[in-house]
């Protein structure tokens, strides 16, 4: 089965940069190095790499297309908001685009078999300031993006997105600095399934 971004419309926003890396085709040394960083075989690097192209022919996904990879698995949900993060966290360039490798190592990191590892990418989307650590107002932020993602209206209560953060990071917070460092992040989503839910619906 062909890997596939399954993006609804492939003809928006695949445009293409001189400052960018445009992987249309895949060398033998990047095949390599992608085997080492992601642990995908080359028949699964080349399949995902084809569904890449497919979708996306000048080897690069901008920000609009990403919204609607999320539109296809999320179509009663606002995922703008939730894609704002997301491809700043795949984007490692900044150079607003997506690449072929930025996108295969995310999907690595997402779809590990281990845990933790999924966790952690969860948590580096989440981490807005880059600080290592997330605080009350990212929590806060970053709630109601999942909310909008998933189409949750209920926001009344405890289930208001800052009432939710500060009963989380009430919860998580080890070490008593009110903010969340990844090692607190991913212990708490262990341990919790309700949590996990909440925190790492993707995961």
């Amino acid at each position: 089965m062909r890997h596939s971004l399954k993006i609804t419309d492939s003809s928006m926003g695949c445009t293409s940069s001189k400052s960018s890396k445009v992987y249309t085709e895949l060398t033998i040394e990047q095949i390599v190095l992608l085997k080492e960083k992601t642990k995908f075989s080359e028949k699964e690097i080349r399949e995902w790499h084809t569904g890449f192209l497919h979708d996306c022919p000048t080897g690069e996904l901008d920000r609009k297309q990403l919204v609607n990879v999320y539109k296809h698995f999320y179509p009663q949900g606002n995922v703008k908001p939730f894609c704002k993060y997301v491809f700043a966290a795949v984007d490692t360039n900044n150079d607003g685009k997506i690449d072929f490798v930025e996108y295969l190592l995310q999907i690595a990191a997402l779809s590990h078999s281990d845990l933790n590892k999924r966790l952690a990418a969860a948590f580096n989307i989440y981490d807005i300031s880059g600080d290592g650590q997330i605080d009350r107002k990212e929590l806060t932020i970053l709630i109601s993006a999942l909310y909008d993602l998933v189409g949750e209206n209920d926001r009344k209560g405890s289930r208001d997105p800052k009432n939710r953060a500060n009963d989380i990071i009430a919860r998580l917070d080890k070490n008593g600095d009110k903010k969340l460092n990844k090692e607190e992040f991913i212990a708490g989503c262990q341990i919790d399934s309700v949590l996990r839910h909440i925190l790492a619906p993707t995961v």
